[in-house]
């Protein structure tokens, strides 16, 4: 039976005071659905979707009318996301705290799909005796389940 350490990746993680931008990048250089957001001890917090990043760079008129953004050109649509300079990881994140999803090393391949899938997150991180062992990512979860 597959085991969520044998799933688990190193993944990347970031701080609250992590520069938005920063983050931004990580995600977009290594092509993440999220980052793991960790305490000053190195234990995860919470989840930061790539989503939730853009919502800080996307204006509110076009988040409330996607119609407006069609007015809006590929030039001054591009300075979006400069918006995001100055502020923090802690800007980014929703307003209501989401369910943090952390397994165990021995979480079986269901487990973790039922966990994604209450906490709506496109990540689970995977914490072993205190310790931040790495993550398991919806991409990796479903690559393995299509094998089975």
């Amino acid at each position: 039976m597959m085991r969520a350490h044998a799933l688990a990746a190193e993944f990347p993680t970031a701080t609250l005071d992590t520069p938005a931008l920063e983050a931004a990048r990580l995600l977009a250089e290594r092509d993440l659905p999220g980052l793991i957001l960790v305490d000053d001890a190195g234990l995860p917090i919470t989840i930061l979707p790539g989503t939730q990043v853009l919502r800080l760079a996307v204006p509110a008129y076009c988040r409330d009318d996607p119609a407006l953004a069609r007015v809006v050109d590929e030039a001054h649509a591009d300075l979006f996301l400069r918006q995001l300079g100055g502020r923090t990881v802690r800007e980014c994140l929703p307003e209501q705290p989401r369910e943090l999803p952390v397994a165990d090393p021995q979480a079986t391949v269901l487990e973790l799909a039922a966990l994604m899938a209450r906490t709506r997150s496109p990540l689970v991180a995977i914490v072993d005796d205190g310790r931040l062992v790495g993550a398991v990512t919806l991409q990796s979860l479903l690559d393995r389940a299509l094998t089975l």
